[in-house]
């Protein structure tokens, strides 16, 4: 029942409650980016869903424009944010529109689809999401491939109600502690393309490249 129709209901349940009771934190952040940063308020960037369908992935702006390297442009604001999630709330309306739901891998760059081996690509038979069990387990600061293996090992359970319940509840730990939002040696994180290019990231077998 929940992989039905429950894990649909609850994201979307969730998602609504979050944007109505949630509307003066989106204000202060929103406030926030706008005197730290300026405009743009969001960043908007297409990412691959379900079966690899592209959609447009919304998220609070952490970092200045230009062509700087991201540690240059990350200022106090941009690291408060991604190091408390909270960059990542606007995503509540990708759930809200179907795109997203509450747990599942984290979506990421339509130009990382072509890169996964056959296995990895199981990440996009459900739905990308908010939290994941990659996140569960330490966010960024994991390797790519043991974040991919992470995503294909969720991907590969019966959707439960409790894993999903348990599996928010260790990420909010983790970002109630600020950890895990850097690669090691990374302002943010690695770029998955860049990892391969340099052989620094193998994945699982039978990786592409």
């Amino acid at each position: 029942m929940y992989a039905l129709w429950g894990k649909a209901a609850l994201d979307r349940g969730v998602a609504a409650l979050v944007l109505v009771l949630g509307a003066p934190i989106f204000a202060l952040l929103v406030l926030a980016v706008l005197l730290a940063l300026g405009r743009p308020i969001l960043f908007r960037q297409r990412r691959a869903g379900r079966h690899g369908v592209p959609f447009t992935l919304i998220k609070f702006r952490s970092m200045r424009e230009g062509p700087a390297p991201d540690a240059a442009r990350l200022g106090c604001v941009g690291l408060w944010l991604r190091a408390s999630g909270l960059d990542e709330l606007p995503q509540m309306i990708n759930i809200l529109r179907g795109e997203m739901s509450l747990v599942g891998p984290r979506p990421l760059p339509c130009a990382y689809t072509p890169l996964f081996s056959a296995l990895e690509a199981e990440r996009l038979r459900v739905k990308p999401g908010l939290f994941g069990l990659a996140q569960a387990r330490g966010r960024n600061a994991l390797r790519w491939s043991r974040r991919l293996a992470c995503d294909v090992e969720y991907v590969r359970q019966p959707p439960e109600f409790t894993t999903d319940i348990k599996l928010v509840m260790a990420c909010a730990a983790l970002l109630l502690r600020g950890h895990g939002a850097t690669m090691p040696g990374h302002a943010t994180s690695a770029r998955l393309d860049d990892m391969l290019a340099q052989g620094a990231a193998p994945g699982l077998p039978g990786h592409k490249g």
